[in-house]
C-alpha cells in the first residue's frame, strides 16, 4: 500500500485513465441528465435580488430560541406551547398580505437568532401592517424588526449581467485555447466547464438552495478553477507530443494516458489544498461565526471544485482523444497499434519518452583527445 502510494505520488503509476474514463462518463451523463430534469422541474431557488420583493428578519426572544431552533432542524412545524415556529410566521404572513412568504430560522453567533421572512406584497397589503403581525407572531417589539425591499428591475439587471458575463468568459476562452493549443482542445475544455456548472446549479435546484450574487460570484470561480486544471492537463499532453520521436507509432491514447497520469498527482494535491479552505469557510464561517454569505458562496464552491476535479482529467481529455482520433496520422498508429495487437503501448511511449528527454537534457560527451605521435 505504502509502494503504491509512493509511486503515485512520483507519477510512476501507469493506469489506463482513458478506459476507466468511459464509465466515470456514463455516471457524469445520467448526473447532468438529473440536473438538468431538477432545473426544468424545480427550478431555481432564486434570492430577493433576483426575484425582486420584500425581506424582514424578525430576532428571536431568548428564551424561546432553543424551542425555534430545533424547530428548524426536524422540519417537523410543530409549535411548543411557548416558542413560534416557522409555520406561525409563514401563517402571520399570509393573513397581513404576503400570501407565498418563505420563512426562514437563522441561526446568528453572538447575536439573537432571527426568522427572515421573503415575499411579495400583495395587491392590498402594507409593508408596515405585514410587519406588525410579524412582530406580534413572534412576540418582539416592532421597532427590533429590520426589513428592506428590492425591485424586480434591479434583479433583472443583476441577472442580465450574469448570463452576459457567462457568455463572454465562454468566448475568451474559447479564442484563448484555439490560439494556445488547437480548436479541439477548445471544444474539450468548455465541454468540462459546461459538465461543472450543470452539475453545480443542479444541485442548488435539487437540494433548494438559494442563488444568490453570492453564489454567482462563486460559479464563475468555478469555471477559472477547472479551467486552470484543464490547461494543465493539456499543457502536458502537447510537451509530450512535440517530444516524442519523429518515426514513433505511438497511439494518441497512449500518449494521453502518459500524459494523464503524469499530472494526476499535481490535479488530486491541487484539489486538496483548495478544497480544505473552502470546508473551513462553511465550518468556521457559516458554522460558526453565522455568516450566511460565506456559506452562500461556500457551498457553491465546494461542489464546483469536487466536480472540476475529475472533469479535467475524465471529460476534458477524453473528449480531445476521441476528436484526435478522427486525424489521419493518429488514426493510422491507432489502426496499426490494433493490427500488431498493441493494445497498451503506454509503457513503449513512457520510456520513449524519457528517452527522448533524457537525450535532449543530458550533457554532450567529452571530445577524446588524439594521441600524440
Amino acid at each position: 500500500m505504502i509502494a503504491a502510494l509512493r509511486g503515485f505520488y512520483r507519477g510512476e503509476n501507469s493506469w489506463d485513465i482513458l478506459r476507466l474514463s468511459r464509465k466515470v462518463l456514463l455516471g457524469s451523463a445520467a448526473a447532468v441528465l438529473i440536473c438538468v430534469v431538477a432545473l426544468f422541474v424545480r427550478g431555481l431557488n432564486l434570492g430577493i435580488e433576483f426575484e425582486g420583493g420584500s425581506v424582514w428578519e424578525i430576532p428571536v426572544p431568548e428564551e424561546a430560541q432553543g424551542a425555534a431552533a430545533d424547530d428548524a432542524a426536524d422540519g417537523s412545524g410543530d409549535a411548543a406551547a411557548d416558542s413560534t415556529t416557522t409555520d406561525d410566521v409563514a401563517s402571520a404572513a399570509a393573513e397581513a398580505g404576503v400570501p407565498d412568504a418563505r420563512v426562514q430560522f437563522v441561526v446568528v453567533t453572538g447575536s439573537p437568532d432571527i426568522f427572515r421572512v421573503r415575499g411579495v406584497l400583495g395587491p392590498d397589503a402594507d409593508s408596515a401592517a405585514v410587519a406588525g403581525a410579524l412582530a406580534d407572531a413572534v412576540g418582539v417589539d416592532v421597532e427590533s424588526l429590520s426589513s428592506r425591499q428590492v425591485s424586480p428591475s434591479f434583479g433583472d439587471e443583476v441577472a442580465g449581467k450574469a448570463r452576459r458575463a457567462l457568455v463572454v468568459f465562454f468566448v475568451l476562452i474559447a479564442l484563448y485555447l484555439w490560439f494556445r493549443f488547437e480548436w479541439k482542445m477548445s471544444v474539450g475544455a468548455l465541454i468540462a466547464v459546461g459538465h461543472d456548472i450543470v452539475l453545480t446549479v443542479g444541485a442548488y435546484a435539487l437540494f433548494g438552495f438559494e442563488v444568490t450574487p453570492a453564489t454567482v460570484v462563486a460559479f464563475l470561480t468555478i469555471m477559472g478553477y477547472s479551467l486552470y486544471d484543464t490547461i494543465v492537463v493539456f499543457d502536458r499532453v502537447k510537451s509530450n507530443e512535440r517530444s516524442l520521436p519523429a518515426r514513433s507509432h505511438f497511439t494518441y491514447h497512449a500518449l494521453a494516458n502518459v500524459s494523464l497520469n503524469q499530472v494526476l498527482t499535481r490535479s488530486v494535491n491541487t484539489s486538496i489544498t483548495s478544497v480544505l479552505p473552502v470546508l473551513s469557510l462553511l465550518v468556521v464561517g457559516a458554522g460558526f461565526l453565522g455568516a450566511g454569505t460565506l456559506a452562500e458562496f461556500a457551498t457553491a464552491l465546494l461542489i464546483g471544485l469536487l466536480v472540476g476535479s475529475y472533469s479535467s482529467i475524465f471529460v476534458a481529455m477524453p473528449t480531445v482523444a476521441w476528436l484526435k482520433g478522427y486525424e489521419p496520422g493518429w488514426a493510422a498508429a491507432q489502426a496499426a497499434a490494433d493490427a500488431a495487437g498493441r493494445h497498451d503501448s503506454m509503457e513503449a511511449a513512457t520510456q520513449a519518452l524519457a528517452a527522448e528527454s533524457y537525450t535532449r537534457s543530458a550533457p554532450p560527451r567529452p571530445r577524446k583527445k588524439g594521441r600524440r605521435r
